[in-house]
């Protein structure tokens, strides 16, 4: 059967569109210093108009821009993101003890206040339970041999060496040490995966570096030498959602749960521990039929919003906000809810924790500093077990849109408690 065949035409552009000039504009050069002649010389390369300027390098910024030294390249300015308080968030954890009061970074309206509202009806309840149950971030490097038989001898010799890698790490850190390695043979392809553990650190940074110095040894030392290899060969799961990280850990996998009473979910959600357990199952069978890694509603908002209070690297939030959500009726008739997330990562010390504003957010919550990232780990999962309830319950009771309309396009709207003044 012939096909008629028509010749596709671009569409008439009824602006002529302009030759692009020989050469293209003058390119920004790498730099790290934050001088205002540094600065300057980059705006120059901008057609910027005062206003845009002003608004990304006012007299504070530029007079505190030394404190981004470390953090940021070739930098024109700083973005003010407005920071909202929600909670208080009770949690009885392995590390995090007490109500926590939670800084909020995000432009999203109605975000605040869906995680407060479900802060306050987890402590209402009683508070929530909170555990990590398991550590350790990983590189990946990748090695090509010859052969699959070169590339077996390569790997049980790597896996012999585990002492010794020890020592590389040591040398690049005080505070990290290799936690575990294993070697995946792919044809003539190693993938030696080693998972570190990094203190209160996040520890991107770190394991980057304790893996380089590993590979050095690598290659003075190994009887078979590889035909090329990589620092990373992306079998880590670094910043993506891996079914690697999903099943294990990448970070700290936390888990937390509460049972909230069935007549203060009638009460504060306005609806029914059955309603949402419906909701969970038909979610739950949405996120299947959709090819989803887990079943939850948003981690990722909650998780973007603490990350970038708190000075995390929220580029981490591809793998952190995986997990899984659950919700039943008990026997008793009150409503029990869990979230488990595998990839929590987080820091209280590097990076941008140490930034002012940042580490502002994590003094709030009495977690800057060292010996407190478990306790952060779990109060995100707290987090996002009162995200989940707040969404879940504002879907049940048909609360949704409205909650938006009210809260995202009608700045009139202002609620009010009981006393009559604004609600906090």
């Amino acid at each position: 059967m012939a096909i008629a065949r028509r010749t596709l035409r671009p569409a008439a552009c009824p602006v002529p569109i302009p030759p692009m000039p020989r050469r293209p504009a003058p390119r920004v050069a790498l730099s790290t210093q934050l001088s205002p002649a540094a600065v300057e010389r980059r705006w120059r390369l901008l057609s910027a108009s005062r206003e845009s300027r002003e608004a990304l390098l006012d007299a504070p910024t530029l007079d505190a821009l030394g404190q981004y030294r470390g953090s940021i390249e070739t930098c024109i300015g700083a973005l003010q993101v407005p920071v909202g308080l929600a909670g208080p968030l009770r949690i009885e954890g392995a590390h995090a003890h007490g109500d926590y009061y939670l800084p909020l970074a995000t432009t999203e309206a109605a975000l605040v206040a869906s995680y407060s509202r479900g802060a306050q009806l987890i402590a209402e309840a009683g508070g929530c339970e909170a555990l990590v149950l398991a550590e350790g971030i990983g590189r990946s490097p990748g090695f090509a041999f010859a052969s699959l038989r070169e590339a077996a001898r390569f790997a049980e010799w790597a896996l012999s060496q585990r002492l010794v890698f020890n020592g590389c790490v040591a040398a690049t850190t005080s505070h990290g040490r290799l936690k575990e390695m294993r070697a995946i043979i792919e044809g003539n392809h190693v993938y030696l995966h080693l998972d570190f553990l990094t203190g209160d650190a996040a520890g991107q940074n770190m394991v980057t570096l304790a893996t380089e110095a590993i590979c050095a040894h690598i290659l003075a030392e190994s009887p078979v030498q590889p035909d090329y290899w990589f620092l990373e060969a992306n079998y880590s799961g670094d910043k993506k959602a891996s079914a690697r990280s999903f099943v294990g850990v990448r970070g700290r996998r936390v888990s937390a749960e509460v049972t909230v009473p069935a007549e203060l979910v009638r009460r504060r959600l306005r609806t029914t521990p059955e309603r949402m357990a419906d909701y969970f199952r038909m979610g739950a069978l949405g996120g299947v039929l959709s090819g989803t890694l887990g079943a939850q509603g948003h981690y990722a908002n909650g998780l973007a919003a603490l990350y970038l209070a708190t000075g995390q690297d929220v580029a981490c939030v591809a793998e952190s906000a995986v997990g899984v959500t659950r919700m039943e009726v008990t026997a008793t008739g009150d409503l029990y809810a869990a979230v488990t997330l595998p990839s929590i990562i987080v820091g209280t010390v590097g990076g941008g924790t140490s930034l002012p504003g940042q580490r502002a957010c994590l003094e709030l919550m009495g977690l800057a500093g060292p010996g407190h990232a478990a306790a952060l780990a779990e109060v995100c999962a707290g987090l996002c077990l009162a995200g989940e309830l707040s969404l879940i319950g504002a879907l049940c009771a048909g609360h949704f849109a409205s909650a938006h309309r009210k809260l995202a396009r009608d700045i009139r709207y202002q609620p009010k408690n009981r006393e009559g003044g604004e609600n906090a």
